[in-house]
């Protein structure tokens, strides 16, 4: 089925784009706040929610020059960016190593941290993130090795934690489906399905129960004008 609007058709929706529109989603309603996301998937999303649903959206070259649709706006230095993230008008979307069902989130060593076995990236902005503006993840790899009963070492904050009144986990893109914590103890909760998988098979890749839902629906299809899009962004 084609859109009249655009010679894109349903059947050229790969996994990757329904993960590029997952992770626009997570900005949707956010304002005018920095959009920081890591990876080629989540920038790919933030830039499709700065073009369609987030004109206000504040996005950078991954530097310091603000852009808006691929033409640079403003200044952002790096100094600066520490202001937003104390005011809490920001919303990263980091990556994980591990993630465990509360969003406690590593990325610093698997194995004992006095002595671990794999050296990582360190923790980073992880804490100072989780505590202060809203944080969403992306794990291109839906594993029992990313989604762990325990993370080996806590980077970004769950809820199990204190973490102050700004702590805001808000969804977790796989490419297997989207995750959420929006249940009465902020268990993580199996949000949809993307086409073509079940909820079984999420189940399968998942280190500890999750919560699942009576019914799970299945993660949207972008638009064929926002496939338009995402073509246009990857090229």
């Amino acid at each position: 089925m084609t859109d009249p609007a655009s010679d894109v058709t349903r059947d050229d929706v790969t996994r990757d784009d329904v993960c590029v529109a997952a992770c626009a989603d997570a900005w949707r309603g956010d304002g005018a706040i920095l959009a920081s996301p890591t990876g080629a998937i989540p920038r790919l999303g933030a830039r499709l929610a700065q073009l369609t649903f987030a004109p206000d959206l504040l996005l950078t070259d991954g530097e310091a020059t603000l852009e808006y649709r691929g033409a640079g706006e403003g200044w952002l230095p790096y100094r600066a960016v520490f202001q937003l993230v104390a005011a809490g008008r920001r919303h990263v979307m980091m990556g994980a190593s591990q993630l465990d069902r509360y969003g406690n989130q590593n990325i610093s060593c698997v194995g004992d941290w006095a002595r671990p076995h794999r050296q990582l990236l360190g923790v980073r902005g992880a804490p100072g993130n989780t505590v202060n503006h809203a944080t969403s993840y992306w794990v291109p790899k839906h594993t029992p090795r990313v989604f762990v009963e325990h993370v080996d070492m806590v980077c970004g904050v769950g809820y199990d934690r204190p973490a102050g009144p700004f702590h805001e986990l808000r969804v977790v893109v796989t490419d297997l489906a989207v995750l959420d914590f929006a249940t009465p103890d902020h268990r993580m909760r199996l949000r949809s399905v993307h086409p073509g998988v079940t909820v079984d098979e999420v189940r399968a890749a998942t280190g500890f129960d999750l919560t699942v839902p009576a019914r799970v629906p299945v993660t949207r299809e972008p638009s064929a004008a926002e496939l338009a899009l995402i073509g246009g962004l990857r090229r």
